[in-house]
C-alpha cells in the first residue's frame, strides 16, 4: 500500500475546481479496498499502520468520499474512561483519523494540508461505541487558495444511543505546494 506519507498530500490530480473533484490516490485506494471482503476494514487497517496512534480507538473508517469521512469506535473497554464513558481523547482520536482521510479524499495534489487546532467540548455522557463524522456541506475552492489558509472541519460524534456527546471541529492549514 502506498499511502501519503505524514499528513501531506502526495496525489495526482489536474482540476482543482470547486464543482470538479479528480480522485485522490486515497480515495482511489479506498474505493479499490472497498470491493474486497473486509476491504473497508483492510484499508482501516493500512491507514493505523502508517498512523499507529489511530490503532489505540480501533478505528474502522465506514464511510469515505470527497468531502465526508464516517469513523467508527467500538465500545471496548480500552475506549472507556474510569466513569465507563467512551473518553474524550479517544473520541478526539477517531475525529483526527475521519478529519485526515476527507482531507486526503479531497485536498488536490496542487496543496497540502496539515491540521493546526482542535476545539471540543463535551456537554454529555456517552454510552457504546462512537461514530464520528468529518464533513464538508461545500468543498473549498482550493484554487483560490494561494498562500497557507486555515480552513475548518465540521465534526459530528455520535454514541450508540444517537446521543452527541461530544461537539467540535478541526482546523487544517491548507497551501499550495512547493514547486518542485
Amino acid at each position: 500500500l502506498n499511502l501519503p506519507a505524514g499528513n501531506l498530500v502526495v496525489v495526482t490530480h489536474s482540476d482543482t475546481s470547486p464543482t470538479h473533484h479528480t480522485d485522490t490516490s486515497t480515495y482511489r485506494l479506498w474505493k479499490t479496498a472497498t470491493r474486497l471482503p473486509f476491504g473497508s476494514r483492510l484499508f482501516s487497517a493500512a491507514v493505523s499502520l502508517k498512523a499507529p496512534y489511530f490503532r489505540t480507538a480501533y478505528p474502522h473508517v465506514v464511510e469515505l468520499r470527497p468531502g465526508r469521512c464516517v469513523v467508527r469506535g467500538p465500545g471496548w473497554w480500552g475506549n472507556r474512561n474510569h466513569i465507563g464513558t467512551f473518553h474524550v481523547i479517544a473520541a478526539c482520536n477517531l475525529a483526527e483519523m475521519a478529519m485526515g482521510m476527507l482531507a486526503e479524499a479531497t485536498v488536490p495534489a496542487t496543496h497540502r494540508w496539515i491540521p493546526v487546532g482542535m476545539n471540543v467540548r463535551y456537554p454529555a455522557k456517552s454510552t457504546g461505541g462512537m461514530t464520528v463524522t468529518a464533513e464538508w456541506t461545500e468543498l473549498p475552492d482550493f484554487a483560490s487558495i494561494t498562500t497557507g489558509q486555515d480552513v475548518e472541519v465540521p465534526l459530528r460524534f455520535v454514541d450508540d444511543a444517537g446521543v452527541e456527546p461530544i461537539t467540535g471541529s478541526i482546523t487544517i492549514r491548507v497551501s499550495p505546494r512547493k514547486k518542485r
